[in-house]
């Protein structure tokens, strides 16, 4: 059985919006993760809330109250893509490292494996639910945890390039790389805590253009139309 863990920016939610939710880009993802999920293959979601709150939106809040808002965010996004899930037809469980009421269930690693198992797309909201970690950590602590075989990254970007693709014509794509280069060489990938987390638990991550054509169900399959990063 395969099993991996989705992160999606918290902008790839907003489209062209570049804000909030965009419900067709949202339903698009879902068709998609249905395919998935009818294929046998396990899945778990990270996402970020770039699309409300990004880093310390504001010089004049705490670091720590910032990122705390920060993960409000993710919950927000979560919950809301859950519902989008629901109604294509998914069971869905979104799990937070902090209690929020009945909105969430706190987080359990046996709860989690048991319902992947079972079949539901588990989203894990609110990063580790600490301050000073970004979404990389939560990505990679969350699929060391759930002993995910692969993470995939669904970026703006096709893939890892040498230099920014958007600002250099000349930039060159990665087929394949390693975290130990992507440190070396500041690729940005993953923050440098995440990178190191990853490498010591030996967990791959495979780097994809979110908008390709049916881009997250080839990646869960294993097809590489991006850049695999190896560990």
């Amino acid at each position: 059985m395969r099993r991996v863990l989705l992160k999606l920016s918290g902008e790839a939610l907003s489209g062209d919006r570049h804000h909030g939710f965009d419900e067709a880009t949202v339903q698009g993802v879902a068709r998609q993760v249905r395919a998935i999920a009818d294929e046998g293959i396990e899945l778990a979601v990270v996402i970020g809330g770039g699309n409300f709150w990004r880093g310390r939106s504001s010089g004049a809040i705490e670091r720590t109250h910032a990122d705390q808002i920060g993960m409000l965010a993710t919950v927000m996004n979560c919950i809301y893509t859950s519902e989008i899930f629901r109604s294509e037809g998914m069971k869905t469980v979104v799990m937070t490292p902090f209690e929020i009421g009945a909105f969430t269930e706190l987080f359990s690693r046996d709860k989690a494996i048991e319902a992947l198992e079972a079949g539901k797309i588990v989203f894990f909201a609110g990063g580790t639910g600490h301050p000073y970690f970004s979404t990389d950590t939560g990505v990679v602590l969350r699929a060391i945890e759930m002993e995910a075989d692969e993470i995939l990254l669904a970026k703006a970007v096709d893939g890892v390039y040498d230099d920014d693709p958007r600002h250099n014509p000349a930039a060159k794509r990665f087929d394949e790389i390693s975290i130990d280069e992507v440190v070396e060489k500041g690729l940005g990938v993953v923050d440098g805590a995440a990178a190191v987390m990853a490498k010591e638990n030996r967990v791959p991550m495979l780097v994809f253009k979110l908008d390709g054509k049916d881009s997250i169900l080839r990646a869960a399959k294993g097809i590489v139309d991006g850049t695999r990063v190896t560990v």
